[in-house]
């Protein structure tokens, strides 16, 4: 699921009507509920990015130190002085696109998870807000 996605789904959930606040906070075990299954899904995700980015680094250490083989992809190209020194991979390595643009979706994911966390902490915190809320009312008419 794309950040644009959660975050309209959230602008969209955030809201509580003021008018019936017993629906609302009814309405909280489902969007906990909701919210979780995104961040369980999302979570998952992020363990394949990263399993695939330990075996991206893998391939590529092998790749810098040992020259292409059959199964290297015909794209990957070594610099043009050939092989590179043990001590350089590591400088390779970070400035290599492919492992920068996993870097990158990794990132992304993390982001996500973060957003979603908060938004199951917010959840977790609204039942006292609409208390609040309620209790409010009541001091406004006098109760």
């Amino acid at each position: 699921m794309k950040i644009e996605e959660i975050l309209d789904l959230w602008k969209e959930d955030s809201n509580i009507d003021r008018t019936e606040l017993g629906d609302e906070a009814l309405k909280i075990p489902k969007l906990h509920q909701k919210y979780y299954q995104i961040y369980i899904h999302e979570r998952l995700n992020l363990r394949s990015l990263e399993a695939e980015m330990k075996q991206l680094k893998l391939d590529k250490h092998e790749f810098y130190t040992q020259g292409p083989n059959e199964e290297t992809p015909k794209e990957w190209k070594l610099p043009p002085k050939g092989l590179i020194l043990k001590a350089d991979i590591p400088m390779y390595m970070e400035a290599d696109a492919e492992i920068i643009k996993l870097s990158l979706k990794i990132g992304l994911q993390q982001e996500k998870l973060e957003f979603l966390e908060s938004i199951i902490k917010s959840l977790g915190n609204r039942g006292y807000n609409i208390k609040a809320a309620i209790d409010w009312q009541r001091f406004t008419m006098g109760a």
